[in-house]
């Protein structure tokens, strides 16, 4: 049996507030990151704010959301979040949101790795049938990423989000639990 928090890369642990804030404010110095991560105005948040911010998001101790930190196997360094919200047990259904924070760590596998953490979590552990993300098309290695974990892209809408006076679509992509199974079977009998 593997242990649900732990991948090739990197492992999935509990979220606390103060080394979270801490993170994000650094992240957040970086335009791109939170272009990459959000629609909404890129802008840069305090130590406080960031920290109340994620006190809040812990403290709502919700069945409709499982939100981790992500950090690297080889020196426990905190990486990144993913995290699944809005879960719907009448549908098993929710969505999935991931971020790495530093530019260095990016197009390193952590992603990924963490993405196929949260889905065998999504799909073992609270038996869900279907896992849902949006992505912008100007974020190309993560659409790349979700791939390599399963992903299928399901739809779009043009011209959605406006960057810098130019518009770009957002994805939309999903896995289901079968194909997901599918694809664990097939990776143990084609090693």
């Amino acid at each position: 049996m593997k242990d649900s928090f732990r991948g090739d890369l990197v492992r999935l642990s509990a979220v606390d507030a103060e080394s979270m804030a801490k993170a994000t404010v650094a992240w957040g110095r970086d335009s791109w990151y939170w272009r990459l991560m959000s629609s909404g105005i890129a802008q840069p948040y305090s130590q406080k704010a960031s920290q109340k911010y994620w006190e809040k998001v812990m403290e709502e101790d919700s069945i409709h959301l499982y939100q981790f930190v992500i950090r690297s196997l080889q020196d426990d360094r905190l990486i990144g979040e993913i995290g699944l919200d809005g879960v719907g047990w009448n549908h098993g259904d929710t969505f999935v949101g991931i971020s790495i924070g530093e530019r260095a760590d990016w197009g390193k596998g952590y992603g990924t790795d963490a993405m196929r953490i949260i889905l065998r979590y999504a799909f073992t552990e609270l038996n869900l049938q279907r896992v849902s993300l949006t992505v912008f098309d100007y974020n190309p290695r993560a659409i790349r990423s979700y791939e390599k974990a399963g992903f299928t892209l399901e739809g779009r809408a043009r011209q959605w989000i406006n960057k810098e006076g130019q518009r770009y679509d957002i994805l939309f992509m999903g896995i289901l639990k079968a194909d997901w199974l599918r694809r664990q079977q097939h990776a143990e009998t084609n090693p």
